[in-house]
């Protein structure tokens, strides 16, 4: 067994707690997932992960080790073609694992930066396959208001160390976006494959393109749930998950990688293509618990204990310092890192998560604070949709008996000593902003927050 981990992060897109059978999906959504399902039979099992509120700040926030909106990376860049993104100070995922001798590829969404030096190939990744934004941009062509000779036109694209430029491939189409992800796991397996061989530690970003609007399901899975494209679609993700299963298996290396099989936020709320929070309400782009929940499962035989849950909270930031800290390496000192090392919970080693709580934010608002299983709730929006409510008084909301939040306080105890973990969580950030003040969104790439000061 090797004493550096190979990882493979699957991050899934708009991943809704409702959908895979091994949470509060199954038979409600008209499929199992068998593969997802046993794979987490054989893992640890997260019910309280929190994701951020969007694809941009997760990915930001778990290749950073920090809160997005310490980066400037808070939101969807929707509308910028270039110049945005992390700037060349922060250290993400990439670059640190790269500096401890991994090998690390990103296949699928980036979304946390664009145009020269905000490129993954910049940030420690050694190759890239994927749109430089997000899929919706395949429903432009069939747009009859879209003129490609007025508007942008949206490609696929690749990039290798060293490139001084991507290269453009397709135009992102709904054919091509339906069928991107057979790219991004040949790729994949090029790459694994190749690390083996030299016997070089790998680290695979995997993002796979479901359940992000447009859903289609390929033709090998069209019809094969018969239960519509949404259930065909769910099939085709426990499908390609477990294809990079057994490379790993055929690879030799099941028993010396970690696999983490992660949503990056709470489900879509456009109606053709509306994914479930299950038990919880809620969409991405919002405050409900439906968004601040997304499944997460970590599988390493050699070191996770197979068959455990649990219901204590781990932020996105966390995996940062927890895979640096897996893999060796040095996590940086001269910068707040929200994330905490839960090697020792992941592993079993202790019953207990090392985190309690934390703030959230959509965008730049805050909106409010978790702390165990109580909420305080600062601005009132469980979907996209829904106008945010401006609440002249703060509520505190107990999950375990109002999962739902549909009461501004729990009648019987009030639970307002509560507020004491409330502010504590929030006195420390405030704190830390004092330290290290927030990087403005789309600063200049050789922005440090330290000279702003």
């Amino acid at each position: 067994m090797t004493s550096q981990p190979n990882i493979l992060f699957f991050h899934v897109d708009n991943l809704g707690y409702g959908e895979i059978s091994c949470y509060s999906g199954g038979p409600f959504r008209g499929v199992t997932t068998e593969r997802i399902d046993a794979f987490a039979d054989r893992g640890f099992r997260m019910t309280n992960y929190a994701s951020e509120a969007q694809c941009t700040p997760t990915r930001s926030a778990l290749l950073t080790g920090r809160y997005s909106v310490r980066s400037g990376t808070h939101s969807v860049p929707i509308g910028q073609t270039g110049g945005w993104g992390l700037v060349a100070w922060e250290k993400t995922l990439g670059d640190v694992l790269s500096a401890a001798g991994y090998e690390c590829a990103i296949y699928g969404k980036w979304h946390v930066g664009e145009g020269a030096g905000h490129w993954p190939t910049d940030h420690g990744f050694s190759e890239w396959s994927g749109p430089p934004r997000t899929y919706d941009e395949a429903l432009w062509p069939n747009d009859p208001w879209y003129d490609p000779e007025r508007d942008p036109v949206s490609r696929l694209v690749t990039m290798k160390m060293g490139d001084p430029e991507v290269t453009e491939g397709e135009q992102l189409t709904l054919d091509v976006r339906r069928d991107v992800d057979l790219d991004f796991l040949e790729r994949a397996r090029v790459f694994m494959t190749a690390s083996s061989e030299k016997g070089t530690p790998f680290f695979v970003y995997f993002n796979h393109s479901l359940l992000h609007m447009p859903v289609i399901p390929r033709p090998e899975f069209r019809g094969k749930s018969g239960n519509g494209d949404w259930a065909d679609s769910l099939l085709e993700l426990d499908s390609d998950f477990g294809t990079l299963l057994d490379h790993i298996e055929s690879l030799g290396l099941t028993d010396d990688t970690l696999v983490i099989f992660a949503g990056d936020n709470g489900p879509e709320e456009a109606l053709n293509w509306r994914g479930t929070a299950g038990y919880w309400e809620g969409s991405y782009f919002a405050g409900g618990e439906g968004n601040l929940r997304t499944p997460c499962i970590a599988r390493w035989p050699a070191k996770v204990e197979p068959g455990r849950s649990s219901n204590d909270i781990m932020h996105v930031t966390d995996w940062y310092t927890t895979l640096i800290s897996l893999a060796g390496g040095e996590v940086p000192q001269d910068r707040i890192i929200d994330g905490i090392d839960q090697v020792d919970w992941i592993t079993g080693a202790q019953p207990e998560s090392n985190r309690e709580g934390f703030p959230y934010w959509m965008g730049k608002e805050l909106y409010g604070v978790k702390w165990r299983d109580f909420k305080l709730v600062l601005k009132s929006q469980k979907y996209s949709t829904d106008p945010v409510g401006e609440l002249a008084s703060p509520h505190i909301v107990n999950l375990v008996t109002d999962p739902q939040e549909r009461e501004p306080f729990n009648q019987q105890y009030l639970h307002s000593w509560t507020a004491y973990h409330f502010n504590k969580i929030l006195a420390d950030f405030a704190a830390s902003v004092a330290k290290e003040p927030l990087i403005p969104t789309r600063a200049p790439l050789e922005h440090n927050p330290y000279d702003a000061k």
